[in-house]
């Protein structure tokens, strides 16, 4: 089987056009429908039906785009590893993920130290990179997907899945704060329980971080009100800094938090663990490197915490 037919029956199904795809594939109309019923001849079975606005898989179909799909994007990344490293060395740039928290300050602080070895190191200058901030979950399965070389994540609830795909290294246990406003009573001072907070209104912007709220104040005998929700995490601080609420946030974020508002460390703080996932098997060669120096980021937080 042509690997253009299978693209022309992944792209009508995803469009639900055969003209929308003969215009994407730069194709006409008829090649593209005659190319899918070769196919089906091929297969035996129909894998399109028309409807009065364009066309849809039929469960055959569905069953077919599904491994369709995956092998598509498996080619393809084929022949990008080919053409990267058509002069001897990988030229693309580094794709990372990672969750807000560390993509605001840890991420970039490796990358950073990366890039000094690398100008050191590299005749043609440290590599290229790009960052895309998500929730582990998504990250997880972006790299099990092949779409990022690496995301750094943490096994917050609902936790990370044992994937053999994917290969796991822990780079340190990250201890939460509670920030709160500038000019709150409570700005300045050492650590304190959760029952002295008790009765403030606490906002959230995630699943994960609420459930290791709740789970830390009910150990305290004690129960958070979550009363407001933010759409992600400078929406949180936002809603803390304008005196709304206070809330929990990754202690990686106190060296970069917005001057308007103040952490507070908790008595025995509930902590998540952060991580470096890789795909299993050949990936970018920077990628292990990159590991290595967030671990030292972390590594280094983690120590200048325990000195506070």
């Amino acid at each position: 089987m042509e690997l253009t037919v299978w693209r022309a029956f992944v792209t009508a199904c995803q469009l639900g056009s055969l003209s929308a795809a003969a215009t994407e594939l730069h194709h006409t109309q008829s090649a593209v429908s005659r190319q899918i019923a070769g196919l089906e001849r091929e297969l035996g079975v129909p894998l399109m039906e028309r409807h009065a606005r364009g066309v849809r898989p039929t469960p055959a179909g569905e069953a077919f785009l599904h491994h369709a799909v995956a092998t598509l994007r498996e080619a393809d990344r084929a022949v990008r590893a080919a053409r990267e490293h058509r002069d001897g060395s990988c030229t693309r740039p580094l794709t990372i993920g990672a969750t807000p928290s560390l993509a605001a300050g840890v991420v970039p602080e490796a990358v950073q130290r990366l890039q000094r070895l690398q100008r050191l190191q590299r005749p043609s200058g440290p590599v290229r990179w790009s960052l895309l901030p998500g929730l582990s979950g998504d990250l997880h399965q972006r790299v099990r997907d092949g779409e990022l070389d690496l995301a750094a994540v943490t096994d917050a609830p609902p936790g990370l899945p044992e994937d053999p795909q994917v290969v796991r290294r822990f780079l340190g246990l990250d201890a939460m704060v509670v920030v709160v406003p500038a000019d709150h009573p409570g700005a300045g001072r050492g650590p304190v329980r959760i029952q002295e907070l008790a009765e403030e209104v606490w906002a959230e912007d995630n699943d994960g971080s609420a459930a290791l709220l709740h789970q830390h104040a009910a150990r305290a005998g004690v129960t958070a009100r979550i009363d407001l929700t933010a759409a992600d995490l400078h929406g949180k601080l936002a809603l803390v800094a304008t005196g709304h609420a206070i809330a929990l946030v990754p202690g990686v974020l106190t060296a970069s938090l917005r001057p308007d508002v103040t952490p507070l460390h908790l008595t025995d703080p509930p902590t998540r663990g952060v991580y470096a996932i890789t795909p299993r098997g050949a990936g970018h060669p920077a990628a292990g490197d990159l590991v290595d120096q967030l671990a030292c980021v972390c590594g280094e937080l983690v120590d200048g915490r325990r000195s506070q």
